[in-house]
Parts: C-alpha cells; structure tokens; sequence
C-alpha cells in the first residue's frame, strides 16, 4: 500500500466533496461537506480556509494521516474567477500545507475527467456558464464565468429562464413576436391572466423559485417547434457559448493539434432533451475554430477530475487508462 496520498477537491456553491486517493490511484476515503465558496460567507476568504483545513484535517485523521504524506492536491472551486480571487485561494491552499497544488475554478475539472490527455476546452453550460481551457503545454485560461453579460455569460439555466419569460412579456405587452410559450409559462407560474405575469415572474425571480428546469424544457420544445422567439434565445446563446469556447481555444498554444477536444459539461449540456443548442453550438464553433472538434458529453462526477488532476501533479505526467478507468469508477461509485 502506497504511504503518500493526494487529495482532489471539488468545491461548488452548496456543497464539496472532498477525495483521498493513494498515489497509485487507489480510493481511499471521502468525505462530503457544505460549500467553501468565499463567496457564500459573510467573512469570505477567512471562512473559507477555515472550512476546508477543518475537513480536509477530519479526512487526515480519521485515517491516521498528516499532510507531510500527501504529494499532491487539485482543488477546482466555485468563485474561482478572476486572477485576484485565484490568487487568495492559493494562499489559501498554501496555508492548508500543499506545496504542490493546483486551484482553479471548477470548469477545469471537466476536461481532466472528460479528456484522457488531460488537456483541451470545457464548456460548462448549467445554472451558470463558463469556458475553461488547458492547453498541451499546461497553460490554462479561463473566460466568462461571472455571471454578466459583460463577460459574455449568456447561456444557462438562469440566463435562459429569465429569457424565456422576457420572449412572453415581449409578446404579451411589448409587440414582440406572438410565442407558443405564452400560455405554457403563464401556466407554470400560475398567472391567471397576463395582467398578472409580470408580478408572478418577479417574485419568482426575487425568491430564486423560478422553475428554470421547466422554463428550459418548454424553449426547447417551442425551438424545434419553429417557434421564432424561441429560436432567437437558443440561437444567441449557442453563439456566445461558442465565442467563449472558441476565444478560450484561440488564446492558448492549440496550434499544433491536429484535433481539439471539447468537453460539454452542466445540466443544460448533458440532460437538454434536444440537440438543438448543440448543433447550433457546433455549427458556430464550425465558423470560429480552424482544427476539427471532438466533442465529448461528460457523464462522469466532474469530481473525477480533481483526483485525476492530482495524481497527474504528483506523477509529473497524466495517470494511464487502467488508473484513470479506477477512479472515475470509485468516484461514480460513491455519488450514485
């Protein structure tokens, strides 16, 4: 059994999970917690720390272990956005005793866990979205990711449930174009009639109840009905999924890759019932990249590539297909 240990976080904005594997890719213990996101406390970075060394100690000692054993840790976090917040959570990890460590926001995770070769670009697309890409020299950029339009976040749940209730309200009041998902929507938020909408649709924005899942749904099927409001929304948003994607692609050192894997990641991406926002995503990725894409629907915990990720730093190179096919499967196992 090997005596040094690498640890692999995936920290989102209501939970964490938190993994101790062997150096040899063997499981050895995992423990779920609530969010280390700083941006969820009210003391932001202070808390943070002092969640993550208090779980990530309880892992260590209940299975008679110090940090002095653990050769590697991969944290991909929720609010790791920009380089100053980047920057104060590696302190963070630094003082949690890693001196061989990478933290980065979460979307990086999906390429380690989607793409053998440990690099390419990862296109999250669920509550929120974000790109993340890792290219074949290590470099790393992420773009969006903020939750603006400023950054060119338009897709999502969020983005998108809101959208939808724009494209009513427009035909309802504003001499938008007439929408088959009027009377759908105004059912959904129990609107009586379209006097009563827009009251419905605020207080279910001002107390995050929208039923975005459902809203999503019904674009979807209005979309590939013809419905032209509806194709509008999907349209524009696969475009600027597209443009952060392949923005990511452009500003890393991909020229010499014959290929280019792209990682499609969230619940918008891998539970959408219609392939309409991926072909449309496809087709403008077609128009913006000049190497061919290979596309890959992630179906395994994007938790997977924090392990990975570690072991690949305490190895200096990425694990081989029989250790990688072990983890994903000790993964999946515990988050079924």
């Amino acid at each position: 059994m090997s005596d040094r240990y690498v640890i692999g976080v995936d920290g989102g904005n209501s939970k964490t999970d938190y993994f101790l594997f062997g150096v040899d890719g063997r499981f050895v213990d995992h423990l779920g917690a609530g969010t280390c996101s700083h941006e969820r406390f009210a003391d932001a970075y202070a808390s943070s720390f002092r969640v993550m060394d208090e779980n990530i100690r309880a892992l260590l000692t209940r299975n008679g272990l110090t940090m002095a054993q653990v050769a590697a840790g991969a944290f991909g976090l929720a609010g790791a956005d920009i380089p100053s917040q980047k920057e104060q959570l590696g302190r963070i990890v630094e003082r949690l005793g890693f001196a061989n460590y990478a933290v980065d926001n979460d979307s990086f995770l999906g390429i380690k866990a989607g793409i053998a070769r440990g690099y390419g670009i990862c296109s999250i697309n669920g509550s929120g979205t974000v790109a993340g890409g890792i290219s074949p020299s290590g470099r790393r950029l992420q773009v969006g990711g903020i939750g603006s339009e400023l950054a060119g976040d338009e897709a999502g749940g969020f983005y998108l449930g809101r959208k939808v209730l724009r494209a009513v309200y427009d035909s309802l009041y504003r001499l938008g174009p007439a929408t088959s998902m009027a009377e759908p929507v105004m059912k959904l938020l129990g609107a009586p009639a379209k006097e009563a909408f827009m009251e419905c649709a605020v207080e279910g924005s001002a107390s995050r109840t929208l039923p975005n899942t459902e809203l999503i749904r019904l674009l979807l099927r209005a979309a590939e009905a013809g419905d032209e409001a509806a194709l509008g929304i999907i349209g524009h948003s696969a475009r600027q999924l597209a443009h952060s994607a392949a923005g990511c692609l452009h500003h890393l050192d991909f020229g010499g890759e014959d290929i280019i894997d792209v990682v499609l990641a969230g619940s918008v991406w891998v539970k959408a019932d219609s392939p309409l926002l991926f072909d449309r995503f496809k087709s403008y990725m077609a128009e913006l990249v000049v190497q061919p894409c290979r596309y890959v629907l992630l179906q395994v915990p994007p938790a997977t590539g924090a392990v990975l990720w570690a072991l690949e730093l305490a190895h200096g190179k990425p694990v081989d297909a029989n250790t990688r096919r072990g983890v994903i499967a000790s993964v999946e196992l515990l988050q079924q």
